[in-house]
């Protein structure tokens, strides 16, 4: 039996504090200000990479990482193929869950809420803006998430449809879309030293935001 023992695998978290003076009364706008910290860096990392949390029909939870393209008070807005299993899995349960995990300033923030389609105008908006090949690929991966043959199945299915469109537009396919999550629970976690990490809950009631710190 295959055995690895990895519990001396840990660090300290001295990168920074979290404390009751550096909190707005609106979630949004620490987050905002923490992507801006984390955009500033000079790491190349996808800032914007977020775990999805949802559950599938199956009563099991499931994660994959995809990337956040706008966020506001509205809500946390990402794109995907509508017949994927992860839409399918929100339009069968919207309740889900998002978290950013930026190792290189110790933190972590986790958003819950309830995912809806985005209006025909914002998912056709944002396909327009993306690269040609990005485009194909939506074409490409129109049956997300099913079987298929192999690599080469893909690679040959892109380069048909880039000859087809070799002189004409690529129009948004009717199954591919945006997401927006609309966030009732936001917490901050900020590492600290001695596993004594901050971490900040926000939770909407009664349409306001209520604070609260939690033990770690």
């Amino acid at each position: 039996m295959m055995k690895s023992d990895i519990s001396n695998y840990r660090k300290s978290y001295l990168k920074g504090f979290l404390s009751e003076n550096e909190i707005f009364d609106n979630p949004l706008k620490l987050f905002n200000k923490w992507f801006d910290e984390i955009s500033d860096t000079t790491l190349e990392i996808e800032i914007n990479a977020m775990t999805l949390s949802t559950i599938d029909n199956d009563g099991f939870p499931r994660n994959r990482v995809v990337l956040l393209k706008y966020f506001s008070e509205e809500g946390f807005i990402f794109f995907t193929n509508y017949n994927s299993n992860k839409a399918k899995s929100i339009l069968s349960n919207n309740k889900v869950s998002l978290s950013f995990f930026w190792e290189q300033m110790e933190r972590q923030i986790i958003i819950k809420g309830r995912a809806f389609k985005t209006s025909d105008d914002v998912s056709e908006n944002y396909f327009n803006s993306r690269p040609l090949g990005s485009k194909i690929g939506a074409l490409v991966s129109a049956k997300q998430s099913s079987v298929i043959p192999s690599r080469s199945f893909l690679e040959n299915k892109f380069e048909k449809i880039k000859k087809q469109f070799e002189n004409s537009q690529i129009s948004r396919p009717l199954n591919w879309g945006g997401f927006i999550v609309k966030p009732i629970e936001y917490e901050f976690w900020q590492g600290r030293e001695n596993r004594l990490h901050d971490r900040i809950r926000y939770i909407k009631k009664g349409g306001k935001w209520i604070t609260e710190r939690l033990s770690p």
